[in-house]
């Protein structure tokens, strides 16, 4: 969902306003309640079954580093979608869900807590786009050349078989 959610920001923010505008940010909005929704069920998922050990020749930094970005994606995952829900609702622009109902509002018209609202979400971006490039070029660089199977336990139905 985030390879959607990103280049749909960054196109819809540009667009001129119009139906098409409107249509791709109720798009993007509800995209990020869906996320918010599938990256809490994720969470509490984790919670219960951890993921699988790293390979123990990965040297302690490199497992600290790791962990903190994957926390950091969680949190900010979870943090984006409030963020811009707020932003929404502080400017008087309801939020729909998919057009199958609006979600209740939060906060009040607050033009000034929009304007936060607003920066917040676009620095969460750019800072969830830094630790999605760091996180998949560590990924790749795992499998292509520290040869190992960090990627491949990342991938759905891995489990924790094939630790090196």
């Amino acid at each position: 969902m985030l390879l959607l959610q990103i280049p749909l920001a960054f196109y819809m923010v540009d667009q001129p306003i119009g139906p098409d505008k409107f249509s791709n940010y109720a798009t993007h909005k509800s995209l990020g309640l869906l996320l918010f929704t599938v990256t809490a069920l994720r969470v509490a998922w984790r919670l219960t079954h951890p993921a699988p050990p790293l390979p123990v020749a990965i040297a302690r930094w490199q497992r600290v580093i790791a962990r903190v970005t994957q926390v950091l994606l969680y949190v900010l995952m979870l943090l984006m979608p409030l963020t811009g829900l707020l932003r929404s609702q502080a400017a008087n622009f309801p939020v729909s869900f998919f057009g199958l109902f609006t979600v209740p509002t939060l906060v009040g018209v607050n033009e000034e807590f929009s304007k936060g609202m607003s920066a917040a979400h676009e620095m969460q971006g750019s800072v969830l786009l830094v630790l999605i490039s760091a996180h998949a070029l560590a990924a790749l660089h795992h499998h292509f050349f520290r040869r190992d199977d960090v990627l491949r336990s990342m991938l759905p139905g891995a489990g924790r078989r094939g630790q090196s």
